[in-house]
């Protein structure tokens, strides 16, 4: 069995309806499970206090909000090499998925960054990246948007999605390639000094695998829902010619 029988949208289709119920289900579980851990049955931080919490938030939406963006280059460029139609949808599909999850890292970094720095915001090399990186994203759902040809639109916003992707990797190693900063380092490091403690550790590992089961179910359900709607419209326009 090869991977690209799932090019075909019926076959995706197909299998998708079978895994959705069951990511849905692992997804609402993790989410749950990490996030009541984590509230409620962890102490607080000897100096964050219980701000420290927001990190079953912040850290695996910031995650997502970079690895979606990466999931759509890998389906662009499958798109611009093999000219797979699910793979241009699933990379549009996805795109609303991370530009929410990168608002969301926005908010709580500033939530758990006022009461640490001082201030609501400040032009950090890792925030600032993370600031672009969303309007990339919002620039992408816009250029799909405006462009009816729908092949077309899946060429530019490949392209977009290649430029786009400098500033998701400068967002996960912003820390690394500037030392100045107030951002702090990674929190889940081969780095033992840097790492979180375990206490916090096991229930944001949880979230985290929340975090993508929920994008794996989202992507798969507007996959889904791109490919009919691309159908209905191949439909009405070949109505349209009759």
């Amino acid at each position: 069995m090869s991977i690209w029988e799932y090019a075909n949208p019926v076959k995706f289709i197909r299998t998708t309806d079978r895994i959705l119920p069951w990511v849905s289900v692992a997804a609402v579980l993790c989410l749950v499970t990490g996030l009541v851990w984590g509230y409620f049955f962890t102490p607080d931080d000897y100096r964050q206090g219980a701000t420290v919490k927001i990190i079953y938030l912040h850290v695996p939406s910031a995650l997502m909000a970079i690895n979606a963006w990466i999931m759509m280059l890998v389906a662009s460029l499958i798109w611009i090499i093999r000219r797979h139609h699910v793979s241009a949808l699933a990379a549009r599909a996805a795109a609303p998925v991370g530009a929410t999850f990168t608002i969301i890292a926005l908010a709580t970094g500033a939530l758990w960054g006022q009461p640490m720095w001082g201030t609501w915001w400040a032009w950090d090399p890792r925030l600032t990246s993370f600031l672009i990186l969303f309007l990339f994203y919002l620039g992408y759902m816009a250029l799909w948007s405006a462009i009816e040809n729908d092949d077309t639109a899946a060429d530019l916003t490949s392209i977009l999605c290649l430029v786009g992707s400098v500033f998701a990797l400068l967002s996960r190693y912003a820390v690394l390639f500037w030392n100045q900063g107030l951002h702090q380092g990674a929190s889940l490091s081969m780095d033992k000094e840097e790492n979180v403690a375990d206490v916090f550790w096991y229930p944001l590992l949880v979230c985290i695998a929340g975090f993508v089961l929920l994008f794996v179910a989202l992507v798969f359900l507007r996959t889904q829902t791109e490919i009919r709607a691309r159908r209905s419209r191949a439909l009405l326009a070949r109505e349209g010619r009759t």
